[in-house]
């Protein structure tokens, strides 16, 4: 007789945990909504922070392993942003992009190597590994500033997009570095670079496939749930299936979001399922940061990091050293190829807003047993991780202020406040026109009603008079917001048409066109 208590007691003991962390992170989410203070934290950040504080008290939850965050978590995580990003915008930063994924990569791990080999003493291996795994940048917390203060869309766009890319390239950096430690490399330059084309460009090709091929199966049919479940399928199957053929899963996931978001999304799914499918992809994203940060944090040992103070320190420096040359040197040079200005202040937010998380975490751990100062590696990068993480995280919103790059989101959402009053007290007095539905209203009820809406409406008018008057930017956020709408309607009515199979496939849009003319 098989005994199964065994497993059973292992599942349990795994899912308390889950569902310890879980209670933690939603304890967390809510905590700012008691305590209006705790606002002005990034909910991410904040995460972080209670999991230093459940490290300091010596209270650790589930164990943060690389398998954990590389194979369950990060899928999801990339799939999220890449659903998001639209190619109209990324294509017209894809030079500056491109440069800061693919150069400003070999810069941030050459700058922490040298600085680590020279000042700190490290060997060339530990070196080398250290700034690998801290190549890959990860601003989740930024980009939800970003968004929370209205910052310019192209700052996100920017942000998220380098980072895609650049999580991307340093895994596969990661990897040539642990064959050099393992003496199993090629060094030849030419090889080096043929086999990143090759692990590049396998998940380039995975990823279309996948992508293109779950966008034309869900144009065959409207069933929302199912093509929700399928781009789970498809986020986690092109990151497996790139790595079983030796590409890079990590440009598999990408390229996959990115097609569903800004084709299949279009062609194949009707607007209500979009927004289903959207939602739900929010909700996961969400699902996952609460547990990676809320672990990153606990995941450090105070010990162990003021043991490795003088590595972490030289780290930070020269990361931070690193990037500037990056940011600002390769901004430039894109400033001259692409005709596209990133001014000095966008270049400075760039360069500070660098943050590093899961990404880098995952790659020190997944570190071989075998190579020496694997313990120094790991509290390293997770110092450098907590640096920037609290230090710059922390710091983001007023450097925004300093440089006059916040946006406009508190006078934005006053107007919407008032756009959606106006239309509120437009129906009521719809509704009362149509009192005859109603025999045996009072009349002086009814005109007390009609007055009231009346007033609300003219009281609402003059409000947003006084505000286009405070705000004359105001008038370009009305006028942008309309041709959003008209540009949301005419791409979805060409959407239906296809589904319905009166188009063989969506139309470009003309609104569009008159937009760029």
């Amino acid at each position: 007789m098989i005994n199964t208590s065994l497993p059973k007691v292992a599942i349990e003991e795994n899912l308390e945990q889950f569902l310890l962390v879980l209670l933690v992170a939603l304890s967390v989410a809510i905590l700012p909504q008691i305590i209006s203070w705790f606002r002005r934290i990034p909910y991410t950040l904040l995460l972080v922070i209670v999991g230093l504080g459940l490290a300091l008290a010596d209270i650790r939850l589930v164990q943060l392993s690389p398998e954990l965050i590389l194979l369950i978590f990060l899928p999801p995580l990339l799939f999220e942003a890449a659903w998001n990003l639209k190619w109209s915008m990324l294509k017209q930063d894809l030079m500056p992009i491109c440069l800061y994924a693919i150069l400003g990569t070999v810069i941030a791990i050459a700058g922490v190597a040298i600085g680590l080999h020279q000042l700190a003493g490290l060997s060339v291996t530990m070196a080398l590994l250290i700034g690998a795994s801290l190549a890959a940048t990860d601003p989740v917390s930024v980009t939800a500033l970003f968004r929370e203060l209205g910052v310019d869309k192209r700052l996100t766009t920017l942000m998220e997009g380098e980072s895609l890319f650049n999580d991307g390239m340093a895994v596969v950096a990661f990897g040539l570095v642990v064959a050099f430690s393992q003496g199993t490399a090629n060094l030849a330059i030419g090889a080096i670079i043929t086999q990143l084309v090759m692990v590049v460009g396998i998940g380039l090709v995975t990823g279309a496939l996948v992508g293109f091929g779950i966008s034309y199966l869900t144009q065959r049919f409207d069933l929302p749930l199912v093509e929700q479940s399928l781009t789970l399928v498809a986020a986690y199957g092109s990151y497996l299936i790139a790595e079983k053929f030796g590409g890079s899963g990590v440009m598999g996931v990408v390229t996959t979001g990115l097609i569903l978001g800004n084709f299949g999304s279009r062609i194949g799914m009707n607007p209500r399922t979009r927004v289903i499918v959207s939602e739900f992809w929010e909700f996961l994203s969400f699902f996952v940061n609460s547990i990676v940060f809320l672990l990153i944090g606990d995941r450090i040992r105070f010990a162990v990091l003021a043991e490795n103070w003088v590595a972490i320190g030289v780290t930070i420096t020269a990361m931070i050293l690193a990037r500037a040359i990056s940011i600002y040197g390769l901004g430039s040079l894109s400033n001259r190829l692409a005709g596209a200005e990133i001014s000095i202040p966008e270049r400075t937010v760039l360069w500070w807003g660098g943050l590093r998380g899961a990404v880098s975490i995952a790659l020190a751990l997944s570190v071989p047993e075998n190579i020496p100062g694997r313990d120094p590696i790991v509290a390293t990068v997770l110092g450098a991780v907590i640096f920037t993480l609290l230090v710059q995280g922390l710091t983001v919103q007023p450097l925004l202020s300093r440089l006059d790059l916040l946006g406009n989101q508190p006078m934005r959402q006053h107007y919407l406040e008032i756009v959606a009053r106006q239309t509120a007290f437009n129906r009521v007095l719809e509704h009362l026109g149509e009192i005859d539905r109603h025999p045996g209203v009072e009349p002086d009820f009814y005109q007390y009603q009609v007055s009231l809406a009346q007033g609300e409406l003219t009281r609402l008018q003059t409000e947003l008079d006084d505000l286009q008057n405070d705000y004359p930017d105001l008038q370009t956020i009305i006028t942008e917001q309309l041709r959003d709408e008209l540009l949301a309607i005419e791409a979805d009515t060409y959407a239906q048409l296809v589904q319905a199979g009166r188009l063989d496939r969506e139309l470009s849009l003309l609104m569009q066109v008159e937009k760029t003319a």
